[in-house]
This record gives structure tokens, C-alpha cells and sequence, in this order.
């Protein structure tokens, strides 16, 4: 039986960089989904004009919206875990196998910044183009190193919180207390 309840509100950490950061940049990409697809849906409802090229647009908005979301997650305490065999541990081997979870995103994030460089580089060097709208495609996937950057910053920015103790572990607990 996990130690953590899901409908207790906790405080949201404070972190050097504000957490408004990601919380406004989800709320305007957001508001431009939205109103993308309602602009498609009006068009195609009063003409018989598509603007399904507006796609495009949207599918790249949803995956920004992934990775500011995946950041905040960090931040919040909020990433997706199971906690089976943790919640069995005693405080600080919890503390340990967050610390290592945290170093396991950390470096899947590092990859990710690394590879999606890679990836950008190489629509940029070889004038890739989107199938929809012919922008340059690296337009695109420099959100991809960029954003992985951002929750990469935030992994370790937790990582040091938890280190510190200034951080509690999902169960409420800092980690130098014991319960």
C-alpha cells in the first residue's frame, strides 16, 4: 500500500527558475491549439475549404505542450513512477532510488538533447522540408534538443533539492527524516 495520496494537494516546489515559466508557455500553447482547431472547424463548417495544412502546426504545438508539461511534471513531483517495490523501502533507500531515478531521466533527456541536435543539424544541412506547408523542417525539430534541454535543467535542478534535503520524497518525507 503506497504511503502517497493521490488527492493530497502538495505545495508546489520553488525553484531558482520560476515554474510560471512553463505554467504560461503550456497556457499559450494550449490557447493556440485551440483556437487553430476551432478556426479549422468553423472554415470547414461555413465552406467547403480545409485548413487541414494548419496539421502541421498543431501536431508541433502538441509536442511542445509534451515537453513543457514533462518539465512542470519534474519540478511538481508529478513524473510517472511505480512504487511497488519503493514503498517497501526504508526513507533513505527511497531517497536513493529517487536520486537514481532522477539520474535515469537526466541522462535520457541527455540523449535526447544530443540525438534531436543531431536530427536538426541534419534537416538543416540537407534542406528538409515539411510534407504539408515546405517550411524547413528543422524549424520543427530544434524544439526537440531545446525542450529537452529545459526538462533536462529541471531533472538536475530536482536532483540538487533532493541531495540538499530541501526537497520532500513523494511520500511527504525529506529526505534526512526518518518516519
Amino acid at each position: 500500500m503506497s504511503d502517497h495520496d493521490p488527492t493530497i494537494v502538495r505545495p508546489d516546489p520553488t525553484p531558482r527558475v520560476p515554474l510560471a515559466l512553463e505554467e504560461v508557455l503550456v497556457a499559450v500553447t494550449m490557447a493556440v491549439v485551440a483556437l487553430i482547431t476551432f478556426v479549422n472547424v468553423v472554415v470547414r463548417y461555413l465552406t467547403d475549404v480545409s485548413f487541414a495544412f494548419t496539421e502541421e502546426y498543431s501536431i508541433a504545438l502538441m509536442v511542445i505542450l509534451t515537453f513543457l508539461g514533462a518539465s512542470a511534471a519534474v519540478v511538481k513531483d508529478r513524473h510517472i513512477r511505480i512504487t511497488f517495490v519503493t514503498d517497501k523501502l526504508s526513507p533513505a533507500n527511497r531517497h536513493r532510488a529517487e536520486q537514481f531515478a532522477m539520474l535515469c531521466m537526466a541522462a535520457m533527456y541527455g540523449l535526447l538533447v544530443v540525438y534531436g541536435a543531431w536530427a536538426t543539424w541534419d534537416d538543416y544541412r540537407f534542406e528538409v522540408t515539411s510534407p504539408a506547408l515546405g517550411l524547413p523542417q528543422w524549424i520543427y525539430t530544434i524544439c526537440l534538443p531545446v525542450l529537452s534541454l529545459a526538462v533536462l535543467a529541471r531533472t538536475v535542478g530536482r536532483m540538487i533539492r533532493i541531495h540538499r534535503g530541501t526537497e520532500p520524497l513523494e511520500t511527504g518525507h525529506f529526505p534526512e527524516e526518518e518516519p
